[in-house]
């Protein structure tokens, strides 16, 4: 595999990132099985998007993106701010002081190959330096809640038929000093 580029996205990268993450969800939502939810594929995009635009217009301040690149082209996403409404509702406010970790994203032709696993290394540096404690991440995809159980263990929160039945949300909060060995390159 050609040399993977990890860096902060500026505005030229607005374009490819908006298609990207339509791309990512949509993709996702298909293979959940939930393809024809247009209305949450599209509230779902637009929250991405709307986080993106965060992070440009504050410079990195209120949320921070890193993007993955193969020859210039995008092929993964990760950024961290603060934890969403919905992790606020479903823990009853109990990590709403706490930063969360989203928008982990890497194209179906690249997964496997530890791009993911690079970009956790890039964002748990970033939050380390940043003297960031601790942190959480949320999953209703349930191809996701599997990876994220080997490599976070059983989640904190269990919203049972959260998005319908048999369709867990799940939320996991960990100690960043903790993770720092689970991610090696």
């Amino acid at each position: 595999m050609s040399k993977v580029n990890i860096r902060r996205p500026t505005l030229e990268d607005t374009g490819d990132m908006h298609r990207f993450f339509r791309f990512m969800i949509t993709d996702t939502f298909r293979k959940e099985g939930a393809g024809e939810c247009l209305e949450d594929i599209e509230q779902e995009i637009a929250g991405k998007v709307q986080a993106l635009q965060s992070d440009l217009a504050s410079n990195g301040v209120a949320r921070t993106f890193f993007i993955a690149l193969v020859q210039g082209q995008l092929i993964g996403t990760i950024e961290y701010g603060p934890a969403s409404s919905l992790i606020n509702e479903c823990t009853k406010g109990a990590l709403q002081h706490q930063v969360e970790v989203g928008s982990v994203f890497v194209h179906p032709d690249y997964q496997g190959r530890g791009i993911g696993s690079l970009m956790w290394n890039v964002v748990l540096v970033a939050l380390l330096s940043h003297g960031i404690e601790e942190f959480c991440l949320d999953s209703g995809y349930a191809a996701a809640q599997k990876i994220w159980k080997v490599k976070f263990g059983e989640p904190d929160y269990i919203m049972q038929n959260y998005w319908g039945a048999g369709q867990d949300h799940w939320i996991w909060t960990r100690q960043t000093r903790d993770m720092k060995l689970l991610f090696k390159a």
